[in-house]
């Protein structure tokens, strides 16, 4: 039940038209719009040249305009782009097509006009596009010192291959910017997330000469260890590294093994401490009590990336031991250990053992560093300063000019209107490139609230919620933790005895309240209730003429859902990260994940393998606590819903192993 992109709008176009600029051709030319847009997914372009003519003077104009160019933008002429550019200026849809056009060039190594359109680019947020500008920086001899890292930095940030990031690389290798062993690193980042291509893309430009014997190594790394006895030379030292990574993916003891006694003589010390760092990231991932053993074999902490080091962190405060929590934070990058999960971490490992005052003071200073309501670990550090969560003050009331300043907004109007047509993707697109991207640094914060109150006030929630989130100063609780269904809500939760913030917390993460939200993988509604999951649960309850077209009734999808919930919260013995941990993930798995010692919950949630689950449990409870704030008018505890998380007591009920 993973909250997904939403697909299904839930205000209407006529909900809109009242208050709206627009309001007079609020529907003219609609089926139009939505003809194009399917168009130019299938790649039509002779269909959407046959539609834009009746696309004219429609609000979602430049969204048309947009299809019909971007679709033939290969073949277009560079004057047809500047055209687009000035007609449309100011809007996501300009800077859109630069963006696209700024690739394009790149592609083309056509630097001159990309030296002409890239001042222009507002959003800033390609990461090809700035290692295309930093390559020609580097061409024409204007690179600054830091460019070898700043793209180094894009280019590992990049999952799948590229060209911008690849040819930059390339460039910056060939003039001494960034070293060969950086190179073997971006290869290194492609193998353990197997995307072969990135690896291909990487050998290509450090070691041409090696991709014949790549191709066996990423096709039969296994075989490819037992066929040599030696790797002479650099090339083939790194081709034994991609092999054993490979293999730790599937197999990391039989990696370890062989690193241990037969390649480890063969390797650098840094090529060594790479991959027992991931293969002991690979164990602490599964929870194994051997990963802190595997870390042991590094040398040298700087060896190792952030990702490797936070999973000794994970590994070790399951081990309780906080020596290395604290030296495994200190060895990350300044930006990994500015994270509050890593800053709580710190916190708390310098007051485990004796603390001295110099202890105590630090842990504090840290705790005061990011101390607050919104957030987990937000919310633990302030609990650690002898705090409670409640609401903070409402910023002063939005005035009538701030309101009507996001009414007239276009880029607001064309998101909103956009939505409510069903083109959600796109609303939402533009939506967030007025609020965050349109004018450097975004919008300030009573731009922000007025922009997430018209958003409410439209009932668009994840645009009222995401919106209002990014104040820093001004926070609207009641933007940020909205309650629709108010009535509905509280009631079914009390009536099955359920906690009615647990079940407004998971909500907010599960579907931002869109009420027909739609997954990718088939989830609906409110709580996002899978078709089978609504199945079993309607019958679990005596719903016995539930039919799968109710699951998006705002009433039906409620109670399966809180149902649910509360059928996994009995299962897990009443504990609120491990239920809410089953829904999203389904329960066999938390089943497993709480075998092992009795952890503090808070290392438990840390500690879940799943990133997206992880994450989704610690959003809920954080989510809970501030709902129950804002419910009781009472401050809060996100510890006392913590609690602790171990193995099943034997002395209770078994499982119920039918709970999907």
């Amino acid at each position: 039940m993973l909250w997904m992109k939403i697909l299904t709008p839930l205000i209407t176009v006529a909900a809109l038209a009242t208050a709206a600029p627009w309001a007079g051709a609020q529907n003219r030319g609609d089926d139009t719009i939505l003809e194009m847009q399917q168009a130019f997914r299938k790649g039509d372009k002779p269909r959407l040249a046959a539609l834009l003519p009746a696309a004219r003077g429609h609000t979602l104009e430049p969204w048309a305009a947009y299809w019909e160019l971007r679709a033939r933008l290969e073949q277009a002429q560079p004057a047809e782009v500047t055209a687009f550019l000035q007609r449309w200026a100011g809007t996501y849809q300009e800077d859109r097509l630069r963006n696209d056009w700024l690739l394009l060039l790149g592609q083309r190594r056509d630097w001159d006009r990309f030296a002409e359109f890239h001042p222009q680019f507002r959003m800033g947020d390609d990461r090809e596009v700035h290692c295309y500008a930093l390559a020609i920086d580097q061409v024409k001899g204007q690179a600054g010192q830091g460019a070898g890292a700043e793209v180094l930095r894009h280019w590992y940030a990049l999952r799948d291959v590229d060209d911008g990031c690849s040819h930059a690389a390339s460039e910056m290798l060939a003039a001494r910017q960034i070293k060969p062993l950086d190179v073997w690193r971006k290869a290194r980042l492609g193998a353990e997330a197997n995307r072969l291509r990135v690896v291909r893309k990487a050998v290509e430009i450090v070691a041409p000469d090696a991709l014949e014997q790549l191709r066996q190594v990423l096709d039969s790394p296994a075989k490819y260890l037992a066929g040599r006895a030696t790797a002479a030379g650099r090339a083939r030292q790194e081709l034994v590294v991609l092999a054993l990574i490979r293999m730790a993916m599937s197999d990391t003891a039989g990696a370890a093994g062989l690193l241990d006694g037969k390649w480890g003589v063969h390797l650098s010390a840094e090529e060594r401490n790479w991959l027992w760092g991931l293969i002991g990231k690979q164990a602490a991932t599964a929870l194994s009590p051997d990963a802190l053993g595997y870390y042991a074999n590094v040398t040298r902490d700087a060896d190792l990336t952030d990702d490797m080091l936070g999973w000794r962190v994970r590994a070790a405060l399951r081990a309780g031991q906080w020596k290395l929590v604290s030296r495994s934070i200190d060895a990350m990058s300044p930006a990994a250990r500015s994270d509050s999960a890593w800053t709580y971490w710190k916190a708390r490992a310098l007051m485990a053992q004796r603390p001295s005052d110099h202890d105590r003071a630090a842990a504090r200073q840290l705790y005061e560093r990011i101390a607050g309501t919104t957030g987990f670990y937000e919310q633990l550090a302030l609990e650690e300063l002898g705090a409670r969560v409640a609401p903070p003050p409402a910023p002063a009331p939005l005035t009538d000019e701030e309101r009507a300043a996001a009414r007239a907004n276009p880029g607001l109007s064309r998101g909103l209107y956009a939505i409510a047509l069903g083109l959600r993707s796109e609303g939402v697109r533009e939506w967030n490139y007025t609020t965050n991207l349109h004018q450097p640094g975004g919008m300030g914060e009573r731009e922000l609230l007025a922009a997430a109150d018209l958003a409410c006030q439209r009932e668009v929630w994840d645009r009222c919620i995401n919106t209002s989130e990014r104040t820093k100063g001004a926070i609207d609780m009641a933007q940020r933790f909205p309650m629709p269904h108010q009535g509905a809500v509280v009631q079914r939760a009390q009536d099955i005895g359920l906690d009615p913030a647990y079940v407004y917390g998971l909500i907010r993460q599960e579907s931002r309240f869109i009420t027909d939200a739609r997954s990718g993988v088939g989830a609906s509604g409110l709580m996002q209730v899978m078709p089978a999951t609504a199945r079993w649960t309607a019958r679990k309850i005596g719903l016995t003429d539930f039919t799968p077209s109710q699951i998006n009734d705002r009433d039906v999808n409620i109670t399966i859902g809180t149902a649910y919930l509360k059928l996994a919260l009995d299962d897990f013995d009443g504990s609120m990260p491990l239920a809410a941990a089953a829904y999203n993930a389904g329960p066999g798995r938390p089943r497993n994940w709480r075998n092992g010692p009795v952890l503090d919950a808070a290392i438990w949630a840390e500690n879940v393998p799943f990133s997206e689950t992880r994450d989704y449990v610690k959003k809920v409870l954080a989510n809970t606590v501030n709902y129950a704030a804002l419910l009781t008018g009472q401050p809060q505890s996100l510890k006392s819903r913590l609690g602790t998380v171990g193995p099943r007591d034997m002395r209770e009920p078994a499982p119920n192993k039918d709970l999907p």
